[in-house]
């Protein structure tokens, strides 16, 4: 659990880092989460790393159990008029613990996905640990896509990670990164060279 947060801690700080910089018109970028500009993503980074399973509860029930809007909400409270402070405030609770009533994996996939959606429009590159990057995606074929998984986007699929030792399911091969795999399970758009093999264009689908 302690090797997982350190990660996860690790991760928040090599986020802030690669936004310290960024000029004021990126912020405003669309990130790869539909709906959501780079300053939404961390703006739902920071309500996610605040998160604790009572308020959770508390703001799912405010939200009718409707997750997007729930997470609407949390990106409307969290976002700062200058893009600046809302940084500062992921700054402020990047070394936190808590977390809803979920696997811990999801810490994982959170910091992750998220991430990518905002650096990947930004052309920022990052190296995350591969192990990390294959923890989440075996929490990400466990879980249904109403739960914020992939499993169906993977079904009748053999996925093989290059980068590692990493095969999951049965089916038409996709060869990929393990982040690239994460990445298109989780319903993100992958390059068309990242992803190859008979079932490539499936997932990609």
């Amino acid at each position: 659990m302690s090797k997982l947060w350190d990660v996860v801690h690790a991760e928040r700080d090599a986020l802030i880092r690669d936004l310290e910089s960024l000029p004021p018109e990126q912020w405003s970028a669309p990130s790869l989460c539909p709906g959501w500009d780079v300053h939404d993503v961390l703006a739902h980074l920071v309500g996610d790393a605040k998160t604790t399973r009572l308020s959770f509860l508390r703001d799912l029930i405010a939200a009718r159990f409707d997750f997007d809007h729930a997470n609407a909400r949390g990106v409307e409270r969290e976002r700062l008029g200058d893009p600046k402070h809302t940084l500062d405030a992921f700054r402020a609770v990047s070394r936190r613990t808590t977390s809803a009533p979920a696997p811990l994996a999801t810490r994982l996939v959170e910091i992750i996905v998220h991430g990518e959606d905002i650096r990947r429009p930004l052309g920022i590159h990052h190296d995350y640990p591969i192990a990390s990057v294959a923890e989440a995606l075996r929490y990400q074929l466990r879980t249904i896509v109403k739960m914020g998984g992939g499993k169906e986007r993977a079904e009748g699929l053999r996925l093989v990670a290059t980068d590692g030792d990493t095969e999951m399911g049965t089916g038409a091969d996709v060869h990929g990164t393990s982040l690239a795999l994460l990445l298109a399970v989780s319903g993100r758009p992958v390059g068309v060279d990242e992803l190859s093999g008979p079932g490539a264009a499936s997932l990609r689908a």
